[in-house]
């Protein structure tokens, strides 16, 4: 069986951490809202496309400006075509929550293991502290 049909399914987030790299220390990205951690789904077809939506724990309804850009904040998703070699997949964003990731290939790093998927992405400089560096560790769970 080849990764990429080993990979095709849906997909539940089990937790989405950022990992330091010189300590090996994970935290929940979106921090942790009374113990509400992040949820959501990843889809991914025979076709090659891919659907992702996670959106962080704790999310309140918003109805001014400043509490619609925290929902912002605390939420991704982007579709696009995506290509398996050998332990990433790349994607190729055609539709993004953030535009910055339209037209921009995606690549993510994986481990699978029977229902298990961990996602990494490439490691690079902590957005909000720039002498951290880090990476995005994403743990799904096949659904039934």
């Amino acid at each position: 069986m080849s990764k990429h049909s080993e990979l095709i399914g849906i997909w539940r987030l089990l937790s989405f951490d950022v990992e330091y790299q010189a300590s090996g220390l994970r935290k929940p990205y979106y921090g942790d809202q009374g113990n509400t951690l992040a949820s959501g789904f990843m889809i991914l077809t025979p076709e090659g496309r891919m659907m992702v939506l996670v959106a962080g724990g704790g999310r309140e309804p918003g109805q001014t400006d400043e509490k619609q850009a925290a929902l912002f904040r605390t939420m991704l998703s982007y579709t696009g075509g995506y290509k398996v070699e050998e332990d990433k997949f790349i994607t190729a964003v055609d539709v993004s929550w953030n535009e910055l990731w339209t037209g921009t290939e995606q690549v993510r790093y994986f481990v699978l293991e029977d229902d298990r998927l961990d996602i990494m992405t490439a490691w690079m400089p902590h957005p909000l502290h720039s002498e951290s560096i880090v990476r995005g560790v994403l743990s799904w769970e096949r659904t039934k």
